[in-house]
């Protein structure tokens, strides 16, 4: 279970994580095409550092380096110990990260904070921000929160 870089093979199986997830979550609602969800992250792997935990990947990471934001973070397994390893190696190097999770995801903010990331406030409605693995588009309207971890 140790992370190593994404690789252009990876995104396939990552892609198929966040899509199990979106379609095993009864809150989200599916705005875009699983083929969209993969060519998204296909075009932010070379934008972004990058981590997986095995071959297939089983649970990856994006880190937009230059502002410590995470912007995708799915383990096909929770509770597997997966994440917290893909989390350390987030950390390694770094003061501060911030990530946004949704609100009625209470099981992330539980893990979060337990990893020391505290609220830092509600995510304001509107456009996301143009980045790579995440759609320049309105967001589905599920709200979001903001959190935040310092060294």
């Amino acid at each position: 279970m140790t992370p190593r870089r994404a690789e252009p093979r990876d995104v396939p199986a990552m892609a198929g994580i966040v899509n199990a997830w979106i379609d095993a979550t009864p809150w989200m609602e599916r705005d875009l095409p699983p083929q969209d969800i993969e060519a998204l992250i296909g075009t932010g792997l070379p934008q972004r550092e990058m981590w997986v935990i095995g071959d297939p990947a089983q649970a990856y990471i994006s880190i937009e380096a230059e502002i410590a934001h995470i912007w995708g973070f799915y383990c096909a397994q929770p509770g597997q110990g997966m994440g917290k390893r893909l989390l350390d190696r987030a950390k390694e190097d770094r003061d501060f990260l911030s990530l946004n999770t949704h609100v009625p995801n209470v099981a992330a903010q539980r893990f979060y904070g337990r990893e020391g990331f505290v609220p830092a406030g509600e995510v304001p409605q509107g456009p996301v921000s143009s980045v790579a693995d995440t759609p320049q588009r309105v967001p589905t309207g599920i709200p979001e929160l903001r959190m935040e971890w310092q060294r």
